[in-house]
């Protein structure tokens, strides 16, 4: 596996993949571990947990350098990134006993309760966008539970995966409750095969949650996808476009825009379409575009080559087919992986700005005449992950929210994920959820205990 900076395509590192024997010998030494890991008390896990959320702070600098020497995100980007996974582990280390307290229900028996159990080893097959976020996400309120993981990481962000691994073993854990394995996709249905291997989460493409989820299928376990999204960003006439642009400039632009929560169609009424193109405009042209490892550095390098080939292709056949191109639309001439800001208007049915997901710094601007024209578009989507809606009136806002076809919608605010609330999608963005307490239920036993 390489590990390959996309600021400048030069090889930062290469690391050796698992044979098949390797892997097979992992998944049975943490399934050994997984047999007393399962037995220990709340109050272990969460003293543990708690020591990975201060080494996360403790290497924040390391670990945020690494993500953005390895995928692109710009450095403060990065730095809030390991922040956020150390909240994820004091959130489950604080409330993971409480979510998987035994529930009592009323029924015929003298005693009816239900039980959460952990089923035990859950493979995670995680991308290299939010190389740190995706891993924690799923892994804290796991281990908690108490299961074990076993992690494949994109292949372009190998040192993340290490580092994880180093972490968990650093704070406490033991040696082989979570263990990466570096393997090729290829590799992955062998480890959903494997019977110490109860079940398999995913976040990713469409493509890949299909081909996983289908092996999980054939063999009767349990899968959880977070796949891709198309979501809607509804500006309403009485929307406060001095809120609404900035945040929908952080809200596309964040991470290069390359994150499946990413504000992608920007349905706008037309009364106020003019001034808020104008203003988003105006905001683009004053980005700094450069070096991912300068604090002061707004767009940094996407990921990799082919994902700059295919924003590329989406900006130029929808502009074949009828959109106004406003800003943008070509790489930079200055080496690495960077493309332009770009802004398309007159965006329609039919183009891959509208009816495709772009993964990159592209924002498509929708006319909608009424309030109904723009929650018809917004559900015109085979996604359903996130979305928000901008208005000055509250109760409006909310009964839009409660029209749009997702996993969630923010009213006044850019979608983001929290470990508070649950996360997930429809559609083709996936099912099953993340975070919160519906999170950390996902991967245990819901088991019934009756007495008479």
């Amino acid at each position: 596996m390489k590990s390959i900076n996309p600021a400048t395509n030069k090889i930062i590192k290469e690391y050796r993949e698992h044979s098949a024997e390797e892997v097979v010998d992992i998944i049975n030494h943490s399934h050994e571990e997984w047999l007393q890991w399962r037995t220990t008390p709340f109050s272990h896990r969460s003293e543990l947990m708690l020591k990975v959320a201060a080494l996360l702070r403790n290497r924040k600098s390391e670990l945020a350098t690494l993500m953005t020497l390895e995928m692109g995100k710009i450095i403060r980007e990065s730095e809030a990134e390991v922040e956020k996974c150390a909240w994820v582990c004091e959130f489950y280390a604080e409330n993971a006993e409480q979510f998987l307290t035994d529930e009592e229900i009323v029924s015929d028996a003298s005693r009816s309760f239900v039980a959460f159990h952990p089923l035990g080893l859950v493979l995670a097959v995680m991308p290299w966008n939010f190389p740190l976020w995706q891993v924690f996400r799923f892994a804290a309120p796991a281990l908690m539970a108490g299961n074990g993981g076993l992690l494949k990481h994109a292949s372009n962000v190998p040192g993340c995966a290490l580092a994880i691994e180093e972490i968990f073993r650093d704070a406490g854990f033991p040696a082989h409750l979570f263990r990466a394995l570096m393997i090729p996709s290829a590799m992955v249905e062998a480890v959903i095969d494997h019977p110490y291997v109860t079940a398999v989460t995913l976040t990713g493409s469409e493509f890949a949650g299909s081909e996983v989820a289908s092996a999980a299928g054939r063999q009767i376990k349990k899968s959880l996808l977070e796949l891709g999204g198309s979501d809607p960003f509804i500006v309403l006439d009485d929307a406060d476009l001095d809120l609404a642009v900035p945040a929908a400039v952080s809200a596309r632009l964040i991470n290069q825009g390359q994150s499946c929560i990413a504000a992608k169609r920007f349905i706008v009424q037309e009364s106020v379409l003019e001034e808020f193109t104008n203003r988003i405009h105006k905001t683009f042209a004053a980005l700094k575009v450069g070096d991912p490892m300068d604090p002061e550095t707004q767009i940094g390098p996407m990921a990799r080559p082919d994902l700059v080939d295919d924003v590329d292709r989406q900006v130029k056949e929808s502009i074949r087919l009828g959109a106004i191109l406003i800003a943008g639309g070509a790489r930079y001439d200055r080496g690495g992986c960077y493309y332009q800001p770009t802004i398309l208007t007159n965006v329609k049915p039919g183009m891959p700005a509208y009816s495709e997901e772009t993964f990159g710094p592209l924002l498509a601007i929708i006319p909608a005449s009424t309030e109904a024209e723009a929650v018809s578009i917004a559900n015109d989507s085979v996604f359903g992950l996130g979305g928000c809606v901008w208005t000055k009136d509250v109760t409006r806002g909310e009964q839009i929210a409660r029209q749009v076809e997702s996993g969630a919608v923010f009213v006044n605010g850019m979608t983001k994920s929290d470990p508070r609330l649950p996360f997930g999608g429809i559609k083709k963005s996936g099912y099953g959820r993340e975070l919160g307490s519906y999170g950390i239920r996902e991967f245990v036993n819901v088991k019934t205990i009756w007495i008479a």
